[in-house]
């Protein structure tokens, strides 16, 4: 079975809208077992891989809206993920 160029870049974009969504799943359910609301790492990394595939995406459709959208909220994602390790190794 062959798959057409644009079933895989389909694939490829819900794959990352997937990514993207669970990251809510997963700081809901780990909010409800803290008892508060709290974003664990995990949403981060969610949000980064989510991201990248959006962007990978988004590049291949030459969506330059999109590309720039996801560019900047990766850096805030990757910048968000790189305070949480350093607050971290500080204690």
């Amino acid at each position: 079975m062959t798959f057409s160029e644009q079933t895989i870049w389909l694939t490829v974009g819900f794959s990352g809208q997937a990514l993207f969504g669970l990251r809510f799943l997963v700081q809901w359910l780990y909010s409800e077992s803290q008892g508060r609301s709290v974003i664990p790492p995990a949403f981060w990394y969610f949000s980064i891989a989510g991201g990248l595939v959006l962007l990978c995406y988004a590049i291949h459709k030459r969506e330059l809206v999109f590309i720039v959208g996801e560019f900047i909220t990766l850096m805030i994602f990757i910048r968000n993920l790189y305070m949480l390790r350093r607050g971290s190794s500080d204690k």
